[in-house]
């Protein structure tokens, strides 16, 4: 193994680069992490190979590209483009968690399919999941891993069905896989998604409550819901902090998975991947797929 400094690049689009990532990395590790902001997309090619080619091949794999920023489909693109800007055997390794977000949703979806296995004896497989907030980061990349795993997702719209249409679209063409939009304006609307969900995903902006206690308790068939807003008031209203697997206030049926009880996994999933990265004896290539796998082992 190379005793090469571990030094870490972290990619910011946005004016900053997040606190959070920043401690979490020189937690995990790495003793020399220089942060970029307003980054643009055709700027990592060139950062890339400043990167790589100003150390011997071998310091590689104590090389790591971070990516942040608050966009999704913004952070797979840079990522793709600094794997591209590699020029064998001058390597390093990437890790995209834009907002948190693909770390955040791993330990969502972990949690949740626990509880399904430990507590109905099935999976995601032909499971109906209904996300809300599902054009927010997190949203997105739950509905993605959900859909992965065999679900049948709905995205839920609550500002016009447009942007879910295109999410659907954009999850399609780079992952093939199904999403469905649908409409979710109306209470009526909502309610009618509500009832026909085996499983929720709350996962909308901080402080916005999406789910009464009246519409969960009305849904026969939801099993499981998630929320990781931990702004008051609750995403979901009745959902406590730490819940992991208690039943809903006024449910029978519906566990409830609190925003702290998937901030541990997510807090371990990142910490682990950022680990990996200093450890590998070759350079990996990180993102909310890799945090899946890794966050289920810390549900297990």
């Amino acid at each position: 193994m190379s005793q090469a400094t571990p030094i870490l690049h972290m990619f910011a689009p946005q004016k900053h680069m997040s606190p959070f990532d920043v401690n979490m990395a020189a937690d995990a590790g790495f003793k020399v992490i220089i942060p970029y902001s307003n980054v643009d997309l055709g700027e990592v090619t060139g950062l890339v190979q400043d990167a790589i080619f100003s150390r011997p091949p071998e310091y590689g794999i104590r090389t790591g590209v971070f990516i942040g920023g608050k966009d999704a489909m913004l952070a797979l693109d840079m990522m793709k483009a600094a794997k591209e800007a590699l020029v064998p055997p001058f390597e390093l390794s990437v890790f995209a968690d834009p907002a948190g977000s693909f770390t955040t949703a791993a330990g969502m979806v972990a949690c949740v399919e626990k509880l399904l296995k430990q507590k109905h004896k099935r999976d995601f497989n032909g499971t109906t999941v209904a996300v809300f907030g599902a054009t927010g980061v997190v949203g997105f990349a739950s509905s993605v891993i959900a859909a992965l795993e065999g679900a049948r997702v709905r995205m839920v719209a609550h500002r016009g069905v447009e942007r879910v249409v295109k999410a659907a679209a954009v999850a399609k063409e780079r992952f093939g896989v199904e999403l469905e939009p649908a409409p979710g304006e109306t209470p009526e609307q909502k309610s009618e998604i509500i009832k026909s969900a085996e499983v929720v995903f709350a996962a909308a902006a901080a402080g916005v409550q999406v789910l009464s206690a009246q519409e969960i308790q009305s849904a026969d068939k939801l099993l499981v819901t998630a929320d990781v807003n931990a702004v008051p008031p609750a995403g979901v209203e009745g959902m406590e902090l730490f819940m992991n697997g208690e039943p809903l206030p006024g449910c029978q049926q519906t566990l409830g998975v609190g925003p702290l009880a998937i901030g541990d996994i997510k807090y371990k999933t990142e910490s682990g991947l950022f680990k990996r990265m200093i450890s590998s004896t070759e350079p990996v290539h990180l993102d909310f797929r890799d945090a899946f796998a890794l966050a289920r082992s810390f549900v297990a």
